[in-house]
C-alpha cells in the first residue's frame, strides 16, 4: 500500500539549491570570454585594428625611443690635468659650452619635424615602408640606429622601425592578455560544470573575473591609453597576469583540493559583513 503524500518523505538531492549558481556561473564565464575572443580574433582578422585603436600610446612610444636616442647624442669633453694642454682644452670646451647646447636644440628640433613625417608615412595602408619593417622585424633584425651622423634617412627609419615594432610588441601583448582571460573564463565554466557541488566556492573567482572585466571595460572606453600601458607595460602586465594567477589556483585548489583554502577565504569574508551563511568543502 502506497504512503500518502503527506507521509513521503521529502527527498532532495544536496545539490539541488546550487543549480541557480552553477547557471549563473555558467552564463558569466560565457560572456566574459566573448568579448576577450572577440579581440583575440581581430588582432588576426584585422591587425590594422591595433593601429587604430593604440594611435596615440604607439606614437607616444615611439617619440619616448627617439627622444631617449637624440639625449644619447652628446658632446662629451672631460678635460683635466695642470699641464697647459689640459688648461687649453678646458678653456676650448667653455668657450663651446653655449655652441654645443645651440647644436643639441637644432637636432632635437630636426628631429621633432622628421618624426611627424615619418609617422604620418608610415601609417598609410598602402606605404611600402611598412612591408619593408614588417619582413625585418619578422626576421628578428633590431632597429637599433646610430643618431651621432643621422641624416633625414636615418631619422625616418628610427621612427618607422620604432613605430612598427612597438606595434608588433602590442599586438603579441593584447593576443597574449586577451587569450589569457578566454582561458580564465572557459575554466572557470568548466570547473562549475564538473564540480557541481563547489558552485558557491567558485562565485569567488568568478567576483574576481568580473570585476577585472567591468575594470578594463572602463579603460578601453574612457582611459583607452591607460588600459594599453597596462597591457604592454612590463610591471603592471605581470602584475595583471599575477592577479589571474590568483583565479587560476582558486580554481585548481577547487578542482585539486576539494576547495579547502577557498572555504576558508569564503567563509573569512562571509563573517566579516556578519553573515549567518557558512561552506564547507566541496
Amino acid at each position: 500500500m502506497s504512503e500518502s503524500p503527506e507521509q513521503q518523505p521529502l527527498i532532495r538531492p544536496a545539490t539541488a539549491n546550487l543549480a541557480p549558481y552553477q547557471a549563473l556561473l555558467v552564463v558569466i564565464g560565457l560572456l566574459g570570454a566573448l568579448p576577450y575572443a572577440a579581440v583575440f580574433a581581430i588582432t588576426y582578422s584585422t591587425p590594422v585594428w591595433v593601429e587604430e585603436v593604440g594611435r596615440d600610446f604607439i606614437e607616444r612610444k615611439a617619440r619616448e625611443r627617439l627622444d631617449e636616442s637624440v639625449a644619447r647624442v652628446q658632446i662629451v669633453v672631460t678635460p683635466d690635468g695642470d699641464s697647459q694642454l689640459g688648461q687649453l682644452a678646458r678653456s676650448l670646451y667653455e668657450k663651446n659650452e653655449d655652441r654645443i647646447a645651440k647644436l643639441q636644440a637644432a637636432l632635437e628640433a630636426r628631429v621633432a619635424e622628421q618624426f611627424a613625417a615619418a609617422i604620418a608615412q608610415i601609417r598609410d595602408i598602402d606605404c611600402e615602408c611598412r612591408a619593408k619593417w614588417a619582413e625585418l622585424i619578422r626576421d628578428g633584425i633590431q632597429t637599433e640606429l646610430e643618431l651621432a651622423q643621422a641624416a633625414n634617412d636615418k631619422i625616418v627609419d628610427f621612427v618607422q622601425g620604432s613605430y612598427m615594432e612597438i606595434t608588433d610588441e602590442l599586438r603579441r601583448d593584447i593576443r597574449i592578455f586577451s587569450g589569457t582571460n578566454v582561458v580564465v573564463f572557459l575554466l572557470l565554466v568548466l570547473v562549475a560544470i564538473g564540480k557541481r557541488r563547489a558552485a558557491r566556492h567558485l562565485m569567488l573567482p568568478a567576483v574576481l573575473l568580473v570585476c577585472s572585466t567591468l575594470i578594463c571595460s572602463y579603460f578601453y572606453i574612457f582611459e583607452q591609453n591607460w588600459l594599453l600601458t597596462i597591457i604592454y607595460g612590463d610591471y603592471t602586465g605581470l602584475a595583471y597576469l599575477a592577479y589571474l594567477g590568483l583565479v587560476f589556483a582558486i580554481l585548481l585548489d577547487v578542482v585539486l583540493n576539494r576547495a579547502r583554502v577557498t572555504t576558508e577565504i569564503v567563509n573569512f569574508f562571509l563573517n566579516l559583513i556578519g553573515s549567518a551563511t557558512a561552506v564547507i568543502p566541496c
